[in-house]
């Protein structure tokens, strides 16, 4: 029998692409074999780009938009899941080639899904999302790299964002002396709260940079790319590494050998979309046991499902802090 729900859907036009909150059924939805009422999803900044058409982030048409989304099976085939298991789901194309988090209804491969941990609800698991989930994988990254709290200072670029907000609450728990770099000044006193040693201006980052400058960090994670990820390989210590993750400033890396081949540094990629199951739910437990639930409720802001819109635009435009989670309606 078939089921009606409130979605975003993204459909071809002549001139690009038209998003509408419109109702859909569950014979609208694609192939998958656990279907899901999805109660919360997260505002990410792939989700903006994809909502306004900006650039050529959904692939398939038409498509429910939204790379998050968590909530209980409603129906499973999947031996790993049963109705009203509790799950979450980030990335693997969802809300890029397949149908995603901004519905009621969400129906996917259950290879994709993770159980819920018993210490997250659903909206809290939004409230981590992709972007939290993203922090944790760059965390463990740089660990990986030998990095601890005692090699020197860390940077992160884009701090006051939802990757952001979340690695700096991550390493400095873990005991690391933390650089948020941020545009926004008005954002300090909240990036102290979340255990920020020193405030940096990113406009230090803009510039074209040079092959090397003065050693400033032992590590960093960067969620911007172009210029700003070019001078922060530029200042790594000697044997320094960099987690880089994202692309908010650029797709280009106008930078030289010199930092690798001279200071040995290293630049560690870090993909949240495809990463492997065992990977996921590593980066899961760990969220479980070392994200301070009281410092996200502060970095969250919760959303009306027809609030999107204008959220995905402040979101490109710079103006979204920290975390955003979406409501989804019954």
């Amino acid at each position: 029998m078939s089921t009606t729900f409130p979605a975003y859907l993204i459909s071809k036009t002549e001139d690009g692409q038209s998003t509408d909150l419109c109702t859909i059924s569950t014979d609208d939805l694609m192939d998958g074999d656990v279907t899901v009422k999805v109660e919360y999803s997260a505002l990410n900044y792939k989700d903006g780009l994809a909502l306004t058409g900006k650039a050529p982030v959904v692939r398939r048409f038409p498509l429910v938009p939204g790379i998050d989304f968590a909530g209980e099976v409603i129906s499973s085939e999947n031996s790993q899941f049963k109705s009203g298991d509790r799950v979450v789901l980030n990335g693997f194309g969802v809300g890029e080639v397949h149908s995603g988090g901004f519905a009621g209804i969400a129906r996917v491969k259950g290879d994709w899904l993770v159980s819920l941990p018993e210490a997250f609800t659903a909206r809290q698991a939004m409230a981590i999302g992709t972007a939290g989930y993203t922090a944790m994988l760059c965390v463990m990254a740089l660990e990986s790299h030998g990095l601890t709290p005692d090699a020197g200072d860390i940077l992160v670029t884009g701090a006051a964002g939802g990757v952001g907000s979340v690695a700096v609450s991550l390493l400095a728990r873990s005991g690391y002396r933390v650089f948020a770099a941020t545009g926004r000044p008005e954002e300090q006193d909240y990036l102290t709260g979340l255990g920020a040693s020193e405030i940096v201006d990113r406009h230090e980052f803009s510039g074209k940079a040079k092959p090397l400058s003065r050693e400033r960090w032992a590590g960093a994670i960067d969620v911007a790319g172009g210029n700003t990820l070019a001078n922060v390989l530029s200042q790594m210590n000697y044997g320094g590494a960099v987690a880089a993750c994202g692309l908010a400033e650029s797709m280009d890396l106008p930078t030289s050998v010199a930092p690798f081949i001279l200071r040995g540094a290293s630049l560690l990629g870090v993909d949240s979309v495809m990463a492997p199951l065992e990977k996921r739910e590593q980066a899961w437990r760990r969220l479980e046991k070392e994200l301070d639930l009281d410092l996200l409720e502060r970095m969250t802001v919760e959303i009306g499902f027809d609030g999107l819109p204008e959220a995905a635009e402040q979101i490109l435009a710079g103006k979204v802090r920290g975390r955003t989670v979406v409501k989804i309606p019954d």
